[in-house]
């Protein structure tokens, strides 16, 4: 490859860097006959699509019933034929849901315990493993395909996608019920999809431009229909689109400058395809979600009583009972699922901090049902004597609490909590201080969610707040347990953050109430129904509040820095007979030959950049634009899918790195092409058949008549071939041996020996069975 100093020769018309751009065959299919070169005539590349795509269905496919047990997460997406909660959007479990629909499964297997056996449970679980297994099989000719439409060699599109055929991590995750085989696939297909739209930016607004245009918009609908990391495969996308509408808008561009109204038809056909239509799919998958999976499930706490009513079978709204006045009730917090407990214990004089308390009754959250939980509703102003009983207490009443056990009544004071300094001690006081001195200090506001005017209070459904009338502190308990001296319960005090989501809580109970009593009779209850927007942004507002809620430690948890070098992996099932184990982690190999080449990617434009501001061309300028737009590219798929993961307090793990790590393996093929592409000279071609290239002097200003696109085996010579060739044969025959290596630990079969374990801890992997 030569280098040249800047404006020496640079500055003359008619050399590389003056060229017409790039077009695709398919605009001059009538200016010349088909050449048997163009991407439809390719057989190499046809024959290797067809073998990839075969190696890719055997090795998803084979040996899927194994193990016949509840692996790993599998416990949370079986759950498809009833409504249920989920931190993800609809569209991956949906397919679930269709696969169980065709198999004619009723649902009746709770998923609820790793190991728990499907056979036994007569579960079609092999039908539900086969939906990931198929698009992820498919996964792999999309990579293929993407390297072929960008005009890769065939050697560079067979390292690419081989990168993914032979990865242990892509195909253990796509052998389960789990959801990342649809978001890799959606991923992959939002790329080709686009690249295909690309190489007919000339051809704006024809058949073939919206075709195109419209299937990457539903495909990145898809993506972000299954997790909402797919909004990475929005930014990836959207960056192109931007740099791409940033050049139409260029008033120098080559081939013409667009007026302002032809620019905004480019902008708004973009923005009704790549967002109008993407976000109209997205709300389609939730409509169907609410259409089909009406009945009560796993999850069902997680939303508010108007939303569970919506649901048939709910067993909060089939149990819930009216609350009346000197009813004795059990309260529940429905985050912690804690009870409101209290019992004779003092707090103490001093806490560990210094902090002086009030020394009264404790009042904590326990766990466990207890006769300590139960709590008489007292009204603050009482009843006459005559008519004591058949209130019926309402939202927005004042009342008060008084504990059984102890026969003392709730309150809240100014007096800091155990825990925390700025919240409001909760305790309880005898009668006569209720009655006396303290009688504001034991009333309480009854704030029903979601209530309208003075709704009735019921058990279950009734999810509430309660207000401490004097000081607007709301009843508050939170995960981390007291000292001791509270034998480790939950700490109950005033938070002062009133709109605070986790302040509600729902009674479980009401024990007062005779087992015969006509109030505990069950009426027919109607479904109600909530427009499909209230049900949407309530579902919407719970996924993402769960989502950043998900901080707890997990054994198996990585961070993204331990990604790209695959430093540990996760233990998805063990069978200790057998010594089996499934053990989710990549093919060392290829992440290590992966990653390696992304930080040479960085490298190379460092280095071009310099180069450049020294004058001096180092890369030729149709190599350069190639590299930095197309491997550029994939380079910005894999940043935009991996670093903002370090952004993310939640918990984390390795298959996060998996639409990364395919983006990657782009990088890679297209990567090993520059690297092994002795001297690009010949990149287009007239449509006479005459080259354009350094030496070829056309008319002033580039007009040299149409040009085609030469494909890559025609630019590269047999020499650079066969250095590519070789290149790419040894990264394959060492990627392929780390996927064969591994197999025992991807597949659960055959069991290993202790020393064949051992010898599988490349970098301390923690294996089971290494003794």
């Amino acid at each position: 490859m030569s280098v040249r100093q800047r404006g020496v020769q640079a500055s003359k018309k008619g050399g590389p860097s003056s060229a017409s751009p790039e077009v695709s065959n398919d605009q001059i299919d009538g200016l010349q006959p088909k050449k048997s070169s163009g991407v439809t005539a390719e057989w190499d590349y046809k024959v290797a699509l067809f073998i990839i795509t075969a190696i890719a269905f055997v090795t998803r496919f084979w040996g899927i019933s194994h193990p016949n047990e509840v692996v790993f997460d599998e416990v949370h997406f079986g759950k498809v034929p009833t409504y249920f909660f989920d931190v993800h959007p609809p569209f991956g479990k949906l397919l679930f849901a269709l696969m169980g629909w065709f198999v004619g499964y009723d649902g009746h297997f709770l998923f609820d315990n790793i190991g728990d056996s499907y056979i036994t449970n007569n579960v079609p679980y092999v039908a539900f493993r086969a939906l990931p297994a198929l698009l992820g099989a498919l996964t792999v000719p999309t990579v293929f395909l993407i390297m072929w439409e960008s005009g890769y060699t065939l050697p560079a599109a067979i390292v690419a996608s081989g990168l993914v055929l032979f990865d242990n991590a892509h195909i253990g995750q796509t052998r389960l019920i789990l959801l990342d085989a649809t978001l890799v696939f959606a991923m992959s297909v939002s790329v080709l999809c686009y690249v295909r739209f690309y190489k007919l930016r000339h051809e704006p607004f024809g058949r073939k431009w919206w075709k195109w245009l419209l299937l990457t918009g539903v495909a990145l609908s898809c993506v972000i229909s299954t997790k909402y990391v797919g909004v990475f495969t929005f930014f990836t996308i959207g960056s192109a689109v931007a740099l791409d509408l940033w050049g139409l808008l260029d008033i120098n561009r080559k081939e013409g400058p667009l007026s302002l109204p032809q620019f905004g038809k480019h902008f708004a056909a973009r923005i009704f395809g790549l967002i109008v239509v993407p976000f109209f799919f997205y709300l389609f998958w939730f409509q169907v979600h609410f259409a089909i999976l009406y009945r009560s499930g796993p999850g069902d706490d997680f939303m508010s009583p108007e939303f569970q009513e919506t649901l048939s079978d709910n067993i909060m709204t089939a149990n819930s009972v009216g609350i009346d006045y000197y009813d004795a009730i059990t309260m529940r917090h429905k985050e912690t699922k804690t009870y409101l407990h209290s019992h004779p214990d003092k707090y103490p004089l001093r806490y560990e901090d210094g902090r002086v308390s009030s020394q009264g009754q404790q009042v904590t959250g326990y766990p466990f049902n207890d006769t300590n939980n139960h709590w008489q509703v007292l009204p603050a102003k009482p009843f006459p004597e005559d008519s004591l009983l058949g209130h019926r207490v309402k939202s927005g009443d004042l009342i008060k609490l008084r504990h059984l056990v102890t026969d003392t009544y709730l309150l809240s004071h100014d007096v800091a909590s155990p825990y925390y300094p700025t919240n409001q001690e909760f305790t309880t006081v005898p009668l006569e201080d209720a009655n006396g001195s303290r009688f504001n200090d034991t009333l309480f506001e009854l704030r029903i969610e979601g209530a309208k005017g003075k709704s009735d209070f019921k058990s279950m459904s009734s999810h509430f707040k309660l207000i401490h009338f004097p000081t607007k502190v709301a009843m508050w308990t939170h995960t981390s347990p007291l000292p001791d001296w509270a034998y480790k319960q939950a700490e109950i005090n005033g938070n002062k953050n009133v709109q605070q989501s986790s302040n509600i809580w729902y009674v479980d109970e009401i024990p007062s109430i005779p087992a015969d009593s006509d109030r505990l009779k069950k009426e027919q209850r109607k479904i109600k129904h909530v427009p499909f927007w209230k049900k949407y942004f309530e579902l919407q507002r719970a996924i993402f509040f769960h989502n950043n809620a998900l901080t707890s430690s997990h054994p198996y948890a990585s961070q993204p820095i331990q990604w790209p070098f695959l430093l540990r992996g996760v233990s998805f099932w063990t069978q200790n007979d057998t010594r089996q184990q499934i053990y989710f982690l990549g093919n060392p190999v290829g992440w290590w030959i992966a990653s390696s080449l992304l930080a040479v990617f960085a490298g190379i434009v460092g280095a071009d950049q310099l180069s450049q501001r020294r004058g001096v061309d180092s890369l030729d300028e149709r190599t350069r634009s190639r590299f930095y737009n197309s491997t550029g590219f994939f380079f910005l798929a894999w940043a935009s899918h991996y670093l903002p993961f370090y952004l993310m307090g939640r918990q984390l793990f390795l298959h996060h790195y998996l639409p990364a790590h395919l983006a990657s393996a782009l990088v890679t093929g297209a990567l090993l092409e520059f690297i092994f592409n002795l001297d690009p000279v010949a990149l287009e071609e007239n449509v006479d058949g005459k080259l354009a290239g350094k030496g070829d002097k056309t008319k002033k200003g580039g007009g040299a008549g149409t040009k085609r696109v030469v494909p890559a085996k025609e630019r590269m010579g047999g020499t650079g071939m066969l250095a590519l060739w070789g290149a790419a044969g040894v990264v394959m025959s060492v990627v392929i041996g780390g996927w064969w290596f591994f197999l025992p630990l991807t597949y659960g079969k055959p069991g290993l020996s202790a020393e064949e374990v051992v010898r599988r801890k490349w970098l301390g992997y923690d294996l089971h069975f290494a003794k």
